[in-house]
């Protein structure tokens, strides 16, 4: 109903152009982009689980948009309406029974965050542990399970959107093994003690830890994190706590793929905290990404051309990766044009993200009838590729609006060749590496 209603709305806003100049054209585009948003906004809110998730991945990358629509599909990423009075608890008592109680010293009945699959409450446990108790929608598991299922339906759903080259179903499938893993908080549980083992007495990156004996398949229970949100910071930090923030932000993503090659797939502002001395905490594992053997060697090399502006090397590993057929015919210079567009950060010494750019590139990979159009035609994207290009675009939009700059090239070269610390964090993230035997 809501892509049926848009599409009239859509249809009226050209109506209303014909013959109009193209100023006025632009402000009714910018006045339909904003009501949809608004719109979509409103009701995937109401629809927790597939389609909401789906909402959320949009507001993420939605930096080609208006702010208006920008703000109105940022609500997705943490205000989903909670559940009604005393659910939770109930639903706590049904996992672990009522003697469950005697566990807690506090338990806010009011939940601090509503996300897609599940809301988060405040409590304190009779040792004074400050915690977190993330309980997950009654009945969602089975709600998602069942559209999950149906896969062929979500192949023709994701056909309507994906570009010509894209292979939809291998997209798909993808995307649906990463939501099924969402569904099981043990899964998200076990993804949540190996990051924090990874990142253990790091200098600058905090991960909670987990209550093991209280964490079930629909609840899950972690130290609690304090801390400045998305919001607060943005609006309130200074130059150097941006950049500070930025750096730690990039560097965690970094050391993620590159040394563990296992990532947190949810980049939304909403998984962040910020602290008063410079470090981050990153919340929620329930959509992690681990490459095989068999991925790394597929994808890992594509980067080497590509960095040392080799048209022709970086042309022929795109066929090698599944990213573009063997007989493609395009001229490598075409082809290294639009694949090298979001990579700008990396092929300089030193770069500012911006919104503006991170816009303006977004604009460049989308655009199906621009100057890049024979490559776009024939693009597809690998299945493994998807979950990290979706936290390459989120990191990269939330740099934009901190305005980072820094020698992103030489820092990703720390993680990616194991090259000399290029800031004063890398030298310390490095010391503390020796200490731990991961040098």
């Amino acid at each position: 109903m809501l892509g049926a209603r848009q599409a009239v709305a859509y249809a009226a806003t050209r109506a209303r152009s014909v013959g109009r100049g193209r100023r006025h054209r632009d402000a009714l585009t910018e006045e339909f982009l904003v009501t949809t948003a608004a719109h979509a906004a409103s009701e995937l809110g109401q629809m927790k689980g597939v389609v909401m998730k789906v909402g959320q991945l949009l507001s993420v990358i939605g930096e080609g948009l208006p702010d208006e629509a920008q703000a109105a599909l940022a609500t997705l990423q943490s205000d989903a309406p909670p559940l009604p009075a005393g659910a939770a608890e109930a639903l706590i008592e049904h996992e672990f029974g009522r003697r469950v109680w005697r566990r807690f010293d506090r338990f806010d009945a009011a939940p601090t965050a509503a996300a897609s699959i599940g809301q988060v409450h405040r409590a304190r446990l009779v040792d004074g542990r400050e915690v977190a108790v993330k309980v997950q929608y009654p009945g969602l598991a089975e709600a998602m399970q069942s559209d999950l299922d149906n896969a062929e339906r979500l192949y023709q759903l994701l056909s309507m959107f994906a570009l010509k080259g894209l292979d939809a179903r291998a997209l798909t499938d993808e995307l649906r093994r990463r939501m099924l893993d969402e569904l099981d908080y043990r899964s998200e549980a076990a993804n949540q003690r190996a990051f924090a083992e990874r990142f253990r007495a790091h200098p600058f990156i905090r991960i909670p830890t987990v209550v093991d004996e209280l964490s079930t398949s629909r609840v899950l229970v972690t130290e609690w994190a304090e801390g400045m949100t998305w919001s607060d910071f943005e609006s309130s930090a200074t130059a150097d706590q941006r950049q500070a923030a930025a750096e730690v932000v990039f560097r965690f993503g970094q050391a993620c793929i590159y040394r563990h090659r296992s990532f947190n797939g949810d980049p939304h502002p909403g998984n962040y905290r910020f602290h008063a001395d410079g470090t981050v905490t990153f919340l929620d594992f329930g959509l992690v990404k681990t490459f095989t053997d068999g991925e790394v060697a597929s994808l890992w090399p594509l980067i080497d051309p590509l960095l040392a502006g080799d048209e022709v090397g970086t042309a022929a590993l795109m066929v090698q990766a599944g990213f573009l057929p063997a007989d493609h015919g395009l001229d490598p210079r075409q082809v290294y044009a639009y694949v090298s567009a979001p990579y700008r950060p990396y092929l300089s010494d030193e770069f500012t993200f911006t919104r503006a750019y991170v816009a303006e590139t977004l604009r460049t990979i989308l655009d199906v009838k621009g100057p890049h159009a024979a490559v776009v035609a024939q693009l597809n994207m690998p299945a493994s590729f998807v979950i990290l290009d979706r936290v390459i675009w989120g990191m990269s939009a939330l740099l934009g609006r901190l305005e980072a700059h820094n020698r992103w090239r030489a820092i990703l070269d720390e993680y990616r060749i194991g090259a000399d610390p290029a800031t004063e964090r890398g030298e310390v993230e490095a010391d503390w590496a020796r200490r731990r035997g991961m040098a």
